[in-house]
């Protein structure tokens, strides 16, 4: 421990954002990284206290409660205080493939889960870790370091999101030739088409990218596995598969006129907006444009509150933003303790953005559609929104959102943005390859296990677990790659 008082003499600084006014101009990454000697400060505040809940990445009342990748956080918070990056760039990158990407799009389990944070602010984990990746990119500490021995076994890794580059990294690095399949033209999945430029910019990816295909991993593109590419020939070419092809179905709402034009899944709209950011500077106009528009926005996510960020840039003529559950409370309740993952409402930089500009905050919460009303050329115009209460179920005994009778109210809507969540695995990949999938069309294995039905497939990430954070993708993507190595050569050292 650094600096035993640390906690009592300095206090949480967070880093410093654009104002709105300035942000939504362009779709830049918007917060100001603290200086060196403020970042060591806020390395002294961590308490390396005797149990770190922080790193413990334990199941608590059903969620997460602290980071589920175990990183040796008090270890690096101490090695920023007494200035030795690369140290604590070791220490980071023995547990996490890509801080580049948590550090920046990770919603912080660790910091709900830090002890400081019991009757203070909680350590700047998150902070700490993007300055720990970014300090080593610069001094030259996170250059390619490539395998010295190949074990002549050959992996295809089906889709690029963070899972599978984290099996690829690994496994990678463990002497096995790799080859990642990505049916997009860029290679990220989820990173890349699913996160916007202001969360997380492209080209932090490509570097990454760039750094693994130096190490040796092949980067397939435009390669739809199930569609373009035949799956029985990837399985006889390669010696194991993995599936990390991502929660890749959107949910639907379905009320009556769902067909009007003007309804789009927020995937869609991100990617269009993300591709054709990349692709022209949104000069060819191929987007799905939000400008001048009445935006409503079904879902009240982060890929609901990336959509308004987005809409906001567009120039959108108003945003709403529709909440099936009732607002969260602005402090953790009494049957919700740390180091729980605290339930509390939380502000996010669109919902920020689109309250400065529009003048209040863009969510409702208990409302949702039930009906989308078309214009004479079946184009939406209008929503019939309905409020909602919570009721309980007699024969089930769970609690439900249900309509609260004549509570019906119209809304003007010229583009609707479905962000309701996601599904599962997309049917055509599975076929192709005869795996098994449970009710909820997640990859079905062994509780523990990566091991499909099929020999030498296996699946890990959203694909497996069900839509959730890049962070247990990360997770999944490791610790499948260790399950594949010991299928290989019978035993691992990841």
């Amino acid at each position: 421990m650094g600096k035993p008082t640390g906690f009592l003499e300095y206090k949480r600084l967070n880093a410093e954002a654009l104002s709105v006014k300035e942000r939504v101009k362009n779709y830049d990454e918007f917060h100001l990284p603290l200086s060196r000697e403020k970042q060591r400060e806020q390395g002294a505040r961590c308490m390396a206290c005797g149990v770190p809940f922080c790193q413990s990445g334990l199941l608590i009342g059903g969620m997460a409660s602290g980071c589920p990748l175990n990183n040796l956080i008090p270890e690096w918070n101490d090695l920023i205080y007494t200035g030795n990056y690369e140290q604590a760039y070791n220490r980071l990158k023995k547990t996490n493939n890509f801080p580049e990407f948590t550090g920046r799009v990770c919603p912080a389990l660790c910091e709900c889960a830090c002890t400081c944070g019991v009757h203070d602010d909680p350590v700047t984990v998150k902070q700490n870790e993007y300055g720990i990746i970014e300090y080593a990119y610069e001094h030259g500490y996170a250059k390619a370091k490539i395998p010295e021995v190949r074990t002549g076994k050959k992996v295809a890794v089906i889709g690029s999101g963070p899972s599978g580059l984290a099996a690829a990294d690994q496994l990678n690095q463990r002497g096995h030739s790799v080859t990642v399949f990505e049916r997009s033209d860029r290679v990220g999945g989820l990173l890349m088409y699913g996160i916007p430029n202001m969360k997380l910019e492209k080209h932090i990816i490509e570097r990454k990218v760039e750094i693994m295909r130096q190490e040796g991993v092949v980067f397939e593109v435009n390669s739809d596995v199930g569609g373009n590419v035949d799956a029985a020939k990837l399985s006889e070419d390669f010696d194991i598969v993995i599936l990390a092809c991502g929660a890749s179905q959107p949910r639907d709402i379905q009320a009556e006129g769902r067909d009007a034009k003007g309804i789009y899944f927020a995937v869609d709209f991100l990617t269009s907006t993300t591709k054709s950011l990349l692709d022209s500077d949104l000069a060819e106009g191929s987007f799905i444009s939000a400008k001048d528009k009445n935006v409503v926005i079904i879902g009240g996510g982060d890929t609901g509150n990336d959509c308004v960020g987005t809409a906001v840039r567009h120039g959108a003529k108003s945003v709403i933003q529709l909440e099936m559950m009732p607002k969260l409370p602005d402090a953790r309740a009494e049957n919700n303790p740390w180091p729980q993952w605290a339930r509390v409402c939380k502000t996010d930089y669109g919902q920020e953005e689109a309250a400065e500009v529009y003048g209040g905050d863009p969510r409702v919460y208990q409302t949702t559609v039930k009906e989308f009303k078309k214009d004479k050329n079946g184009n939406l115009k209008e929503l019939v929104l309905v409020k909602l209460e919570a009721k309980k179920d007699e024969k089930s005994g769970r609690v439900q959102m249900t309509e609260v009778e004549g509570s019906e109210y119209t809304t003007e809507a010229d583009l609707v943005l479905i962000a309701a969540g996601f599904l599962g695995s997309q049917s055509y990949v599975t076929k192709a390859f005869g795996v098994e999938t449970d009710n909820r069309s997640n990859v079905k294995t062994e509780a523990g296990r990566y091991a499909t039905n099929i020999p030498k497939v296996f699946a890990c990430g959203d694909m497996h677990r069900g839509q959730s954070l890049v962070v247990w993708a990360i997770k999944e993507g490791r610790e499948c790659a260790r399950e594949v190595d010991e299928a290989l050569v019978g035993y691992s050292n990841l």
